[in-house]
């Protein structure tokens, strides 16, 4: 008995266009009904950099504050942040971070000038401020996070204040408490483990034409029996997965911001695929 291809994928496209379908309509609804949640901060004066935007040359000063309530990275003796530095991917180390919006102050020039509060783990900006590599690393994470969050170009060429921990005056911080989405699970199978190795996966754009309104992730996990063995992590512009034990790691940048609160995984245990919806944040 011969069969026609062509139906047989025509049936495959109808169901995965159900499937998207499922996961726009969950997203949006989640995106209207969810308040994200969040605590409110107070965090600590800490240091303060003084650099320049480029190529106008615009004084900016940067207050890196600490807060016990944000999440300390993970333990990096400085043998190891050397190797970082000097590998081919320093970003594969993350420190958690919560960025404020620009606000403008008056410095002792009494000229206008923008100021941007980074707040970071208090343990960890107390190992920085001890070791001079890891104070350089902390601001170079800092310059970078800005950039990327504000589409900036701020010059490396830039001075520690030293008779100054902060610079205008320490205002409250909303920081996000639930950053990584559910994983929901379909089916169940027994568990299988193998090699770490990095995932096929593929990135589509919701609607085809225009401007996107979403992103989906479609990442193939082979001998991955149930999302329970999974962790995914979504920041602003990069998603981080791991299946546990050392099956599979996937650590890639997002070509577009997203609402990481709006966003929603759902894990098929038949056909071992990942799918996560993520919310595009309009520029």
């Amino acid at each position: 008995m011969e069969t026609d291809s062509s139906l047989l994928s025509s049936e495959v496209d109808l169901e995965q266009q159900e499937l998207y379908q499922q996961l726009l309509l969950q997203t949006m609804e989640t995106r209207q009904s969810k308040i994200p949640e969040s605590k409110v901060i107070r965090p600590q004066p800490g240091l303060c950099v003084k650099t320049l935007t480029l190529p106008d040359k615009q004084k900016v000063f940067v207050n890196i504050c600490q807060s016990a309530t944000v999440p300390t990275p993970p333990q990096l003796s400085r043998e190891k942040l050397v190797e970082l530095l000097e590998s081919e991917d320093p970003s594969g180390y993350r420190v958690p971070m919560s960025l404020g919006e620009p606000h403008t102050e008056v410095d002792n020039s009494f000229q206008g000038c923008t100021a941007y509060d980074v707040v970071i783990s208090e343990d960890f900006f107390q190992k920085c401020v001890k070791d001079p590599l890891f104070q350089q690393f902390l601001i170079a994470v800092s310059l970078e996070g800005l950039e990327n969050k504000y589409n900036l170009e701020l010059s490396r060429d830039w001075k520690v204040l030293k008779n100054r921990k902060f610079l205008g005056s320490v205002n409250e911080q909303n920081i996000r408490t639930n950053r990584k989405p559910v994983i929901q699970e379909i089916n169940s199978r027994d568990t299988h483990t193998a090699p770490a190795k990095r995932p096929e996966f593929c990135l589509l754009v919701e609607p085809p034409a225009g401007d996107p309104e979403f992103l989906i992730a479609e990442i193939q996990l082979p001998g991955v029996a149930s999302s329970r063995s999974l962790v995914l992590d979504l920041g602003e512009d990069r998603l981080v997965l791991n299946a546990r034990p050392s099956l599979f790691h996937l650590d890639c940048f997002i070509p577009v911001f997203i609402d990481q609160e709006g966003s929603v995984a759902l894990y098929n245990t038949n056909t071992q695929i990942l799918t996560v919806t993520m919310p595009v944040v309009s520029s």
